[in-house]
């Protein structure tokens, strides 16, 4: 078999519907638009936004307010209160806290918040940290370095 020998299955094709050329065509008249009305008309169509007088689609749902920050940054959180789990003077960095399932999406960066109480010296290797949380940490001895951002 070569290219030139191809050839469509009987009946693949079929021949396009010539409208509105005569009662015998089938398609003749009024060509299969009914008889008057917007839909018969030329340039047929109308309103996209009329629904025969029931109440449009657009004004039954709730207009939502606001917008969506395309360059919004989702932290993991943590609260400073749950690092006292680990031993004083240990290093706390993203690795750990998803080794301890304190945060089990590795992909977001991770933020310290400030909530609950430090009790134990800590060098936090973090993306970011809030500045109560940075407080109470250096307050215990421990201190606060960041990571860039991938």
């Amino acid at each position: 078999m070569k290219l030139h020998e191809l050839r469509q299955a009987v009946g693949a094709k079929r021949p396009r519907k010539r409208i509105g050329r005569g009662h015998a065509a089938g398609q003749g008249k009024t060509g299969g638009y009914g008889t008057k009305g917007n839909g018969a008309r030329s340039g047929r169509g109308g309103n996209i936004y009329f629904e025969g007088g029931q109440l449009p689609l657009v004004r039954r749902l709730p207009h939502n307010r606001g917008f969506k920050n395309r360059n919004r940054v989702a932290y993991s959180v943590i609260n400073v209160g749950v690092l006292n789990i680990f031993e004083a003077g240990s290093v706390v960095d993203a690795p750990l806290l998803v080794a301890t399932g304190m945060v089990h999406d590795f992909k977001q960066p991770i933020k310290i918040l400030g909530e609950g109480e430090l009790d134990r010296a800590l060098t936090v290797r973090i993306d970011s940290c809030s500045a109560s949380a940075r407080a109470k940490i250096e307050a215990a001895g421990g201190t606060v370095e960041f990571v860039e951002l991938a």
